[in-house]
């Protein structure tokens, strides 16, 4: 059968390539459409990483990373690469993720255009335009030119009401926990030098965000060594970006600490097994605190707004912002309250049941049908 529709694909990060990986997946072997994956490049590493777990290869790349390379520049020469790009393959619809600079890009490259835009993990909110940036302005941008809304849960369908979409959105919950259930079901390990998982209580902690740069980041620090203190049973694991504004602080700090191990950025597979074997998760990571609920795992967000409330609702996250004292107390009553810790932990997933991929396919096919 020939393909009837050109599907393009495209990402720059590795949180995209997760959530997007089972989508690809899908649209491949199905002989209706013809399918582009086109990476900008905004990551390298990490994406490629992604890649080889869910074998896939890209048919285009931007290769647009540079040192230190600004908002600006990752706009602009993804907008120009993209542009050339999609003139060339004219595909029928591209499909973008999240809230990206790279998903701006190419969703404004596609409108210019006049290629028809599908939004994953469209409807996220903060209604805070600067927190968390730039995010929350891309996503809101992002809604405004795309014909095909992928909302993750009903909270997200009412923010694009809301923000004056009319039309083509559609509830699918999260293609992350499609990503998610596919690895975990492979029993991923992670194996780091020093660390017995079975001898202490791990707290697996991820930071990155713009807005915990800086001195949100040192109060950061101090709870986490406040928190060792408190509890010797308890170790932390630490994946650090790679931004050397976040690395330094980290290392300088943490570094010699013996229940701290600083690592490289895990890979999506050890990243799965490290959240299986950990106790909890302080995070201020979008990604985690969808993937969590679906391992029994609480997390402490630290950051001051979300734009995932529906965990907050459910219970299975928390919001702790970056003060010391209050991070500190969250984290001591997960560990010194199992009653408190077993409530969290026992909450259904508000995110999605493995299937959204699927969901995506058929209203992309009808669409273009």
């Amino acid at each position: 059968m020939q393909p009837q529709f050109h599907v393009c694909v495209t990402l720059g990060t590795r949180p995209e390539a997760i959530k997007l990986a089972p989508v690809i997946h899908l649209f491949r072997n199905n002989p209706q459409f013809q399918t582009s994956v086109v990476l900008t490049g905004q990551h390298r590493e990490m994406v490629e990483q992604v890649m080889q777990l869910f074998d896939l290869k890209a048919d285009y790349d931007l290769g647009i990373m540079r040192p230190k390379q600004t908002l600006t520049e990752i706009t602009c020469n993804s907008l120009i690469g993209l542009e050339n790009l999609y003139k060339e393959i004219q595909p029928n619809i591209v499909l973008v993720q999240g809230d990206t600079t790279t998903a701006f890009a190419a969703a404004l490259a596609a409108f210019y255009q006049q290629i028809p835009i599908g939004h994953v993990e469209a409807g996220l909110r903060t209604d805070n335009l600067f927190n968390p940036f730039p995010e929350e302005a891309n996503r809101r941008l992002v809604s405004q030119i795309a014909q095909l809304h992928f909302a993750p849960t009903t909270a997200s369908v009412a923010n694009l009401q809301t923000s004056g979409v009319k039309e083509g959105i559609h509830h699918t919950g999260n293609t992350v926990i499609d990503a998610l259930l596919y690895v975990s079901g492979r029993s991923p390990k992670c194996e780091i030098k020093g660390l017995d998982w079975s001898s202490h209580r791990v707290i697996l902690a991820t930071v990155h965000r713009r807005e915990n740069w800086g001195q949100p980041l040192e109060q950061i620090i101090q709870a986490w060594l406040l928190i060792l203190a408190e509890f010797p049973d308890v170790a932390l694991v630490l994946p650090m970006h790679m931004n050397p504004v976040v690395r330094e602080p980290l290392i300088a700090k943490l570094g010699n600490h013996p229940r701290i191990f600083l690592v490289e950025p895990l890979d999506y597979e050890q990243l799965v097994g490290a959240m299986q074997h950990c106790y909890l998760i302080m995070s201020d990571s979008g990604g985690l605190q969808e993937e969590a609920p679906s391992l029994g795992k609480p997390v402490l967000v630290l950051r001051t707004t979300t734009e995932r409330p529906e965990a907050v609702a459910a219970g299975t996250s928390k919001l702790v912002g970056t003060d010391t004292q209050e991070i500190v107390a969250a984290a001591s009553k997960l560990l010194g309250d199992r009653n408190a810790y077993e409530q969290m932990a026992n909450i259904a997933n508000p995110f999605g049941d493995g299937k959204s991929s699927q969901r995506i396919l058929d209203i992309v096919h009808e669409f273009l049908a």
